[in-house]
Order: C-alpha cells, then structure tokens, then sequence
C-alpha cells in the first residue's frame, strides 16, 4: 500500500477573507496577494470591484470557493463621491473629460431627480465593464474605440440617499442589486440633472450579511505575515458558510450522509417545505448545500468532497 500523502499547507486553507480591497489595483490582483499570504492552493472572489473603488471584497479559499457562486447575488451597499458637471468616457475619474457643465444643482433639485432611481429601474451596461460581446471584453473594445449596443436590464435600488452636497461634489449611499453598475447610475443621475457626472470615489461598505467593518487591508495581513508567516493569518478565516447564515440548517446521521454524497436525496425530520439548505455531517463539519424537492426530500445541490 502507498503511503498516505501528508496535506500541503495549501490544502488546509478553507474559508472566507474579508478584505478591504484598496485602490488603484484589480479585485484578482488583491485576491492574489491575499492567496500568497495564506499560502492557500485555490482562491476566489465573490464579485469584483473597479480598480478606482476600495473596501469589502469577499474573498474564499479551499473548498469556499465551490460556493462563490451563490454569494454572487448578495444584494450590496456603497458609499459614492460624485463630481457633478463632468462627463467622463469611462464613467469615473481615471477616465478624460468628454463634456462639461457649469450648471450647479441645489440639494432639493437632486432629491427630487434621485426619486426616479429608487426601486425597480432598467440599466444599460457600460462599456466600460468586464460584459463580454462575442468572448471579449466590453472595456477592451471600448479602450479600441468600438461602441457595441447593450441591452438594459432590469436591477433594483432598494434605498438610495443623499449624505452631502458641497459646490460640484455629491455624495450618496446606494443600496442596490446585483447586477448593478455605480457609474452608469451616476451617469444617469448626472443627465436628469442636467449637468453631467461621474465617479469620483467608489467604496463598498456592505455585501449581503457582510459589512465593512468585519474586513482587514493587506497591509495589516502583510504585518501579521511579516510576524508569524501564513498561519498568523489563519484565525482571520470565516467559517465556510458564513455568507450563508440566513440558511436553515440540517443536520445529517451517517447514513444520510452517505446516501446524499452519493447523489440520491433523502429524508430529513425537520426539513423546510422548500428551497435551499446548509448541511451539515454529526460532527457538525459543514458538508455544503441541498435543495428541497416537491416529495419534501433533500437533493444534493453543491457538496464539498473533502480527505477521508
């Protein structure tokens, strides 16, 4: 018999990170730094962020990352800093200035425009985005001058409000959907008021039960490193299913385990009706996601195959 294979450091890494992105780089650039600090074997993100934005970046590691996909429709909060009278080609501030206005809107006037994009609204895509059109970039075509048509879609801002207005800088709070793009909302808030607008500053400070304040930069996962190498950093890992804490959980015997592991469903007292589920082994060991079926059984809908 071969001898059974120790696991590598990267192998034991699971869970979630949630990192305060920081400006001026790409979302897969802060998750790579981060992976090579943990010194994780996989890693993923939850839904990117601009270069220009900062703040909360879900970040999952191990066997996490199986369950990105469903965190990708958290509904998410911004912070927005505006500069109102500036069109820009790319929609925010790293982009040229295409059109100006010296038109200057009163606090009452952008209440009164702000009302048109609360609630259920369709929205064009930018260009300026990572949408592909026929396997390329939208961004990459556009940094070559092409236009191609998008169609809107519909996205749902739950609450939107002003925080300040001083001379030509506005700053709002955006509750919003997935699917939703800051700066073609702001371009559009910029045309109903008349004078033109783009993004100035960009920061996350919610995504779905996760808030801001949970977060850690990479600087501060640096120093930690710098101190005690990658398992300094390994207390700052959620639980794999944290995203996930509005689930109901069930909790399986060793036979039901088995069974669902194998692909069959089956039946679990104190199932809910319907929808998705967490579950978990007799140990209490997160074992992934299930879904009910109309003969109230659990289905295996996404499972973790972890080392026997």
């Amino acid at each position: 018999m071969g001898r059974k294979r120790q696991p590598r450091r990267g192998d034991t890494v699971n869970g979630m990170l949630l990192l305060d992105k920081p400006g001026g780089i790409t979302s897969n650039a802060a998750l790579q730094e981060a992976k090579s600090l943990l010194g994780a074997r996989k890693g993923g993100h939850t839904g990117s962020l601009d270069p220009i934005a900062t703040g909360l970046l879900p970040l999952c590691f191990g066997h996490s990352t199986k369950l990105s996909g469903f965190f990708l429709g958290a509904e998410k909060t911004y912070w927005a800093q505006i500069r109102l009278g500036q069109i820009t080609d790319t929609g925010d501030s790293e982009g040229q200035v295409v059109a100006t206005s010296a038109l200057q809107p009163r606090c009452e006037q952008v209440e009164a425009a702000l009302a048109q994009f609360r609630g259920e609204i369709e929205q064009v895509p930018p260009m300026y985005s990572a949408l592909k059109h026929e396997g390329q970039p939208l961004y990459k075509l556009a940094r070559a001058g092409e236009t191609i048509e998008r169609k809107a879609r519909t996205i749902t801002i739950s609450d939107l409000k002003v925080l300040g207005l001083e001379g030509d800088r506005l700053q709002l709070e955006v509750h919003c959907s997935k699917g939703t793009y800051i700066r073609s909302l702001v371009e559009d808030i910029g045309a109903a008021l008349g004078c033109g607008a783009h993004v100035a500053a960009l920061r996350r400070i919610k995504a779905g039960p996760f808030d801001l304040t949970q977060s850690v930069t990479l600087e501060a996962l640096e120093a930690l490193h710098a101190e005690g190498g990658a398992e300094a950093l390994d207390h700052l890992l959620l639980p794999m299913d944290s995203g996930l804490e509005d689930w109901p959980v069930l909790d399986l015997t060793e036979q039901t385990a088995y069974y669902l592991n194998h692909g069959q469903a089956v039946r679990v007292p104190g199932s809910p009706a319907f929808g998705k589920v967490r579950l978990r082994d007799a140990s209490g060991r997160f074992l992934g996601i299930g879904e009910m079926t109309d003969d109230a059984r659990v289905a295996p809908k996404r499972l973790l195959r972890f080392e026997p």
